[in-house]
């Protein structure tokens, strides 16, 4: 099982509470029979697996593999409440049965439908991005479940008034982590708003994530917060696009002076978005040194690139 690494630090952590921990072929996850619900999911998302083989089942159903038996139905008919994945559809679609099995009772949460619908799918459809531009991520995600909370169904399903994800990439030459914590509640405001240090997100669920690593890099990990070294745009991978092996890593440098992770298959080595750090380029009527862009993301935010174009807009914003 491939996230064996993450269920054998986190299982120490619910062993004491009479968690039970459950691995499907794509995700493994920890479920709070107090609560109906997992308490937190793991899995790891690669760039492959970010391009859907399959179509969305809808094939909601109790999980066979929790001895106390999940939610079901009837928990969630009539509450008003959407079946809010943890792991979301999307992030299976790879497999037949990796689909299926995302659609476990056991991957779900009660979420009010503008929650689920808006802010949540805007996280999932970032985390998505990040597994293209970084080939993978490793993902935890959960509800944040504490005492007191309402419930709906026969069973008694919490509904939570926080989620939380958590996803890191651990490659050598970058080691970054970034933690979510959002309400369960419709909210106007950019994903990038909610992000937080992994330790913020421990103080508040009561987990470790990273006890495996050593005790250094985990630290790192998670006291260190910066928002701005992770790409903000939604990159896509298309199926015409899902063949790669002859694209090379760009020689650009970004902003934080690391060198740019998208794959090119330009013969001058750089990518869309570095072509004025190549040598010797021409940049006749263009500015000697770069600014940053003035065009403004969907986010209503302005954008983080750097151009050398006359209009002082990037190539996304119609730049020269």
């Amino acid at each position: 099982m491939k996230y064996l690494f993450i269920i054998c630090v986190l299982a120490i952590t619910f062993s004491a509470i009479g968690q039970e921990t459950v691995n499907h072929k794509a995700y493994s996850l920890s479920y709070s029979e107090q609560h109906e619900q997992a308490a937190w999911v793991a899995y790891t998302l690669t760039k492959k697996e970010t391009i859907a083989q399959y179509e969305r089942t809808d094939n909601f159903r109790p999980d066979p593999l929790i001895l106390t038996e999940s939610a079901s139905d009837n928990d969630y008919k009539g509450s008003g409440y959407d079946r809010g994945h943890l792991a979301p559809a999307a992030d299976m679609a790879w497999s037949a049965e990796s689909m299926s099995e995302s659609f476990f009772y056991s991957n779900m949460s009660p979420q009010d439908p503008s929650f689920n619908r808006g802010i949540w799918k805007k996280l999932e459809e970032q985390v998505r991005s990040w597994a293209v531009v970084y080939d993978s991520v490793r993902v935890i995600t959960g509800p944040v479940l504490n005492d007191g909370l309402s419930t709906i169904g026969e069973n008694g399903v919490s509904v939570p008034n926080y989620y939380y994800k958590v996803i890191l990439d651990n490659r050598a030459n970058r080691q970054q982590a970034i933690g979510f914590v959002l309400a369960n509640e419709k909210s106007p405001w950019p994903i990038s708003t909610f992000a937080v240090s992994v330790d913020s997100v421990e103080k508040i669920t009561g987990l470790d994530f990273y006890a495996e690593l050593e005790d250094s890099l985990e630290n790192k990990l998670e006291e260190s917060f910066c928002a701005d070294c992770w790409d903000w745009t939604i990159t896509k991978l298309s199926q015409q696009s899902a063949s790669e092996a002859q694209a090379a890593q760009c020689f650009g440098k970004t902003l934080n002076g690391e060198r740019c992770l998208v794959r090119t298959k330009s013969e001058n080595g750089f990518c869309h978005i570095h072509q004025d750090q190549q040598p010797n380029t021409e940049k006749t009527e263009r500015r000697s040194t770069t600014v940053r862009c003035t065009g403004t993301t969907k986010a209503g935010t302005q954008c983080k690139h750097m151009t050398y174009s006359p209009n002082s807009r990037c190539f996304q914003h119609g730049g020269d």
